[in-house]
């Protein structure tokens, strides 16, 4: 049966109220939590990024929950500093985390003032950090030259056992490339038909492991509400990846958006006062073939969301 987990997102929410907000989660009958490692948010308005790896260790200590993180090695973090943050996280909390490894946004990668890669090269460079990655957990001392650079680099925890590396995909083409190295695939939310052409560009390339999709959606009493709420907090999010990848800021990102429509959102973004109406949507992505699905309500306040599905969805998600 698909499991249904909670998104805690960083780049909205300060992590002493996440950390208390994944715990009502857990709580309300949310199965698993899964976030992302930014150094900046999306908007000025949302105006939060912690430092998510640290996080992740109070979070997981915490609750029971399993968690997932998504995080690009190669520019910010040099591939050594990022498995010795997977081991030592699986070490201490066997089974119940996994990373998927990306290759990355500018505007968090650009502090390091190196050049932003064109795509291939980026991608190229994460195939790069994933093989010496596994390498390192898997106890050897690496010594790579390429697009990364690692000398007698050596990790020492084990995590037993190892936690998964997860590829995050979009593209019917990323989806087909990633299945070479990827223990499972985590996507967002799209239309029907793309998300089953990704499933099965992952499946056909010998995709292996669990499929999961993050869900952006956004509820509250009323319609008016919720659309307000996900034109507000993430009308920043509705451009193609090419502009996601490439702009620098959270100042370039609000100034592309500033004539973005609220019905503009729709496309983007689940958005509905009825539980019901998202209960169906979710049990859509199941149909595919989704074993997890993270729920992601784009709003900063959290706690209603979290009381409103949890008796009236995953109740009756897990009667049927």
């Amino acid at each position: 049966m698909t499991r249904i987990g909670f998104h805690a997102s960083h780049e909205q929410i300060g992590p002493r109220q996440l950390l208390a907000d994944v715990q009502h989660a857990e709580r309300a009958g949310f199965a698993m939590a899964m976030c992302s490692d930014h150094l900046a948010p999306w908007s000025e308005r949302q105006g939060h990024s912690g430092f998510t790896l640290s996080w992740l260790g109070a979070a997981l200590a915490r609750t029971n929950l399993e968690f997932g993180c998504v995080h690009a090695p190669g520019q910010r973090y040099h591939p050594t500093v990022t498995a010795q943050a997977i081991a030592t996280l699986g070490e201490m909390f066997p089974g119940r985390f996994w990373i998927a490894l990306g290759s990355g946004e500018n505007m968090n990668e650009h502090v390091t003032d190196d050049r932003w890669p064109d795509k291939e090269t980026r991608t190229q460079r994460l195939e790069e950090c994933v093989d010496v990655i596994r390498r390192l957990l898997g106890g050897g001392t690496v010594t790579h030259r390429g697009l990364i650079n690692l000398h007698e680099a050596r990790v020492w925890e084990r995590a037993d056992p190892m936690p998964l590396l997860i590829a995050p995909a979009v593209s019917v083409e990323s989806a087909a490339r990633v299945a070479k190295w990827a223990d499972g695939l985590v996507t967002i939310n799209q239309p029907i038909d793309t998300l089953r052409q990704v499933i099965d560009a992952y499946r056909s390339a010998g995709g292996r492991g669990k499929i999961a999709l993050q869900v952006h959606l956004s509820w509250a009493p009323t319609d008016t509400e919720a659309l307000a709420i996900a034109h507000d907090q993430w009308r920043t999010n509705v451009f193609g990846a090419e502009i996601a990848w490439d702009l620098h800021s959270p100042e370039a990102f609000d100034e592309v958006a500033r004539f973005v429509p609220p019905e503009a959102l729709h496309d983007h973004v689940r958005i509905s006062a009825d539980v019901r109406q998202h209960a169906e949507w979710l049990a859509e992505y199941a149909d595919l073939g989704f074993d997890d699905i993270y729920c992601h309500h784009v709003g900063q306040d959290q706690a209603g969301f979290i009381d409103a599905f949890g008796e009236h969805v995953l109740q009756a998600w897990k009667e049927n």
